[in-house]
């Protein structure tokens, strides 16, 4: 299972990447190797808002439907729209393939999530 370094996380098992004042936000490789092949995502609008710990996303599989939370507060400003023609890009690759691109409402709810070393022992306490 694949987990990189320089990425914030989260307990529902999404990542945070941040460049600057935004940020891109995806699901982890944990999280799709769990949901099995994915058929489906559904995309926020662009200028959506969402609180911290909101639903932005659904994402489907031939299992399950799961939805996907934001870890940190933000203003989408950019969604993945090659995820609507192939939403297996996230088995592909869970890092490469974002979800969206927020305006970071307030930087400071990064410290919250964990980073990949404490994502690590998360996952390790999770098996």
């Amino acid at each position: 299972m694949k987990v990189l370094k320089g990425l914030y996380y989260s307990n529902d098992h999404e990542w945070v990447k941040v460049e600057g004042d935004e940020a891109f936000v995806g699901i982890t490789d944990f999280a799709q190797e769990h949901l099995g092949d994915i058929v489906y995502v559904e995309l926020p609008e662009i200028d959506d808002e969402f609180a911290k710990e909101d639903s932005f996303s659904v994402v489907e599989s031939v299992k399950a439907a799961s939805d996907v939370y934001l870890p940190v507060s933000g203003k989408v400003i950019a969604v993945n729209e090659a995820l609507e023609d192939d939403p297996a890009l996230l088995n592909t690759d869970a890092y490469e393939n974002w979800i969206v691109k927020i305006a970071l409402n307030d930087k400071a709810e990064l410290d919250e999530l964990m980073t990949s070393e404490e994502y690590e022992k998360f996952l390790e306490e999770e098996a």
